[in-house]
Order: C-alpha cells, then structure tokens, then sequence
C-alpha cells in the first residue's frame, strides 16, 4: 500500500533555529532575551513559497497548527489554495472554541470553494492556560468527552438534513448544512491519554501520534485499533515526524548538532519548564524521551529528540541519509503507519531536501505513487523553486 506523505506550514514562524520566535513572551517560558537570529516571520509570501514548494515535491497536504502563537489556520490555507492546485489542507482547530454546526458549514463551504481540499485535524488541547486564554475552562477528560460530542454533531450536520442531539456539552435542535461538503473531509486525530483513546476509535479516520520509538508505537496502535475493532470501525494511523536528511549521515548529523548551537541552559531548563506543566499525555511521553538532557538524543536508529529540548507538541526527528530516513520511515510503515506528517527547519529548504532525496528512495521501494519530474504526484486531485544542491532561492522571512 503506498504511504501519504504530509508536510507542515509554519504559521508561527519558521528559521534556521530552534528557538521559538515566540517561546519568550510575557506569558510563556520568560521575558527578556534578545532577537534571535535567522527567524522568519509567517508572513503570506513566504507561505505561499512553502505550499507551492510542496505542491511540486508531490506532498499530499500540509498541516497547519493552531494556537496563540499561529495565524489562524483556516484563514491561512483558504488563502493558500488560491496559489495551490492540488495541495490540500490539513486545517488543524480546537472544537472547544467552535461550534460543531458552525464548523461543519466552514468545512463545507472550505471543500466547494477549494475543490476538496480539505483535512481536519481535531485538537482537543492538553494546556489549560491556553484553553482559558480563549474562553475553556473544561478539565482534560471533560475535554475530550466535549470532542466526541462535537465530531458526532458535525457528522450528523453532514447528512444535509436536520439533526438534532442532546449531550452534556452540546444541545443541538435541527442542525445541518444545507450543502454538505463533497467530499467529506477526512478528520485527523491524535491523544495518548486514556481518555483520547475511545474518542479516537469512535470518531477518528486516521490517528496521528508524534515521533516516539517504533516499540512505542506499535504499542499504541495495538491500543487504538483494539478499541476501535470493538466499536466496529477500522482507523488508519499516521505519525508526525521533523525530518533532516542529506546526501550523507555525517552531513545530517552536524545540521542536527547546529540546530542546538544557540540554546544554551537556561533556555532548555526554561523550556522544560514550561513544557513539564502540560496536562498532555504526549507531550509528557516526547519530555521522557530525552529527560531534559543533551547526553542522548538519539533514542532510537536515526531518531533525535533534540527539538523536544525546547519546543512543545513534536519533539523527534528522523535524521541520516536519505537511505537511512527512507528505512525508518518504511519501519513504521510495517508497523502500519499510512500517513507520514513531516517538517523540518527551515521548511522551505528541508521540503525540497526531503522531496529530492527520500522521496524517490519511497518510489523506488513502491511505497509511493509515480514520480513526476522527481517529486511524488500527489494521490488527490508546480511550480518549481529553482533548486541547486537542494537548497531554493530564497525568502522572506516554526512550528
């Protein structure tokens, strides 16, 4: 079975640093640290160069995150697929702050104005403070159980007639969209605590999990497919991954060591910090791999958990050669990952280092569909950057 391969807008900023452009504002990790350098911001022009870039390289869709420190994501891509032909939008947004109704009429309405191209990735969010700063004040499991409600309100809207439902979070009287959305997107989801793990088996078309070691995910796929065999349905599963692949490991390695060039220890523990105050399970589950410490980041083949260090949500990266990133990346598939979520910074030069070189080492193990002028031709209904060395003319100035 071929894999999908995703990439990743970063509508919170982008750079050649780890750093987050946001990481230090008034409300997060601390204040007063200077400007950090190679930081670009999202602005539309350089986003735009990212979605084509990915068009071209044959990636199926991108991934747009949500949060305080984003643009928002359905405002972002709707803007995006103007530029875009094929490339499709894997629009992530809290259901928390929505309304079920009002979000399957957006989706609707994003599907016949993009000619289907939407994804919707479902975050129920695992910080509280974030949560509070728009207007959530539900505990984590209350959380989730206000996720399954909603996504059984949007599916009920979908059907194009009135659609009535009675929760605890949700009274709905005669919801529908007049004009359902066709096709109906796919919805993307991800958790790792016993509370996510029913709502992923009853709602979820695919499950994503972050970056952790292939033994670990074997483990939580059993976990999901178990509860979803019991509730009658079958789920897909996708894994989000940062990737650096070059020509040589030795060559991979030393772009990994640099990202960690500019943190120092008081922006790591800073960092940990914050991150150590989640309510998340995964991201509790991505702090573990590393522990906070520098000493070994490779917790697995070519699996680095440097980005972990200071930025929150994934935290691993596969980094080798293009060969070696291909063999991971054929290893979780094995284990029954179809959807492959990828970053990597900057993302405009690392798409182009991914789409070059890993991508045809996919096609040539026939996991990939035809490559059209070296790049994947995506699977669902180009504009080349000129690319010297892997590398693109640039920029204007992640998660």
């Amino acid at each position: 079975m071929s894999i999908h391969l995703h990439w990743f807008l970063p509508t919170g900023g982008d750079g050649r640093t780890l750093v987050d452009r946001h990481a230090y504002a008034a409300d997060k990790w601390r204040s007063g640290i200077g400007p950090v350098s190679g930081v670009r911001a999202p602005d539309i022009d350089y986003l735009t160069q990212i979605a084509k870039a990915a068009e071209h390289l044959g990636f199926e869709a991108v991934l747009t995150p949500t949060g305080t420190w984003c643009e928002d994501a359905w405002l972002t891509t709707a803007a995006l697929a103007q530029h875009t032909k094929r490339l499709r939008f894997l629009v992530a947004f809290r259901p928390g702050v929505l309304s079920p109704v009002l979000a399957a009429q957006m989706a609707a309405t994003y599907q016949r104005i993009t000619g289907g191209r939407l994804l919707l990735n479902v975050v129920t969010g695992g910080d509280s403070t974030e949560q509070r700063r728009f207007g959530d004040h539900l505990d984590h499991d209350q959380r989730y159980a206000r996720t399954a409600e909603f996504l059984s309100v949007v599916r009920g809207a979908w059907r194009g007639e009135p659609y009535d439902f009675a929760g605890e979070h949700y009274r709905i009287e005669g919801g529908l969209t007049a004009l359902p959305p066709d096709p109906l997107p796919p919805v993307f989801f991800g958790g790792s605590s016993p509370a996510a793990g029913p709502v992923a088996a009853e709602h979820a078309d695919v499950y994503l999990t972050w970056g952790e070691p292939p033994a670990q995910v074997r483990e939580k796929i059993g976990w999901i497919r178990g509860l979803a065999e019991r509730a009658g349905r079958d789920v897909r599963f996708g894994i989000r991954l940062h990737t650096i692949s070059r020509d040589s490991a030795q060559q991979a390695w030393a772009v990994a060591d640099g990202l960690l060039d500019d943190l120092d220890a008081e922006t790591v523990a800073a960092a940990q910090g914050a991150l150590g105050r989640s309510e998340s399970v995964g991201q509790q589950r991505m702090l573990a791999l590393h522990g906070g410490s520098r000493d070994k980041l490779e917790i697995a083949p070519n699996l680095w958990a440097g980005v972990g260090l200071v930025r929150g949500g994934a935290g691993t990266a596969l980094v080798g050669s293009h060969a070696e990133v291909a063999d991971r990346i054929e290893e979780y598939h094995a284990l029954g990952i179809d959807h492959f979520v990828l970053s990597g910074y900057p993302h405009l030069e690392e798409a182009y280092w991914f789409g070059e070189g890993v991508a045809p080492e996919l096609a040539a193990r026939g996991l990939l569909a035809t490559l059209t002028g070296g790049a994947r031709a995506p699977l669902t209904h180009g504009h080349p950057a000129p690319t010297p060395g892997g590398a693109p003319l640039l920029v204007a100035g992640g998660r």
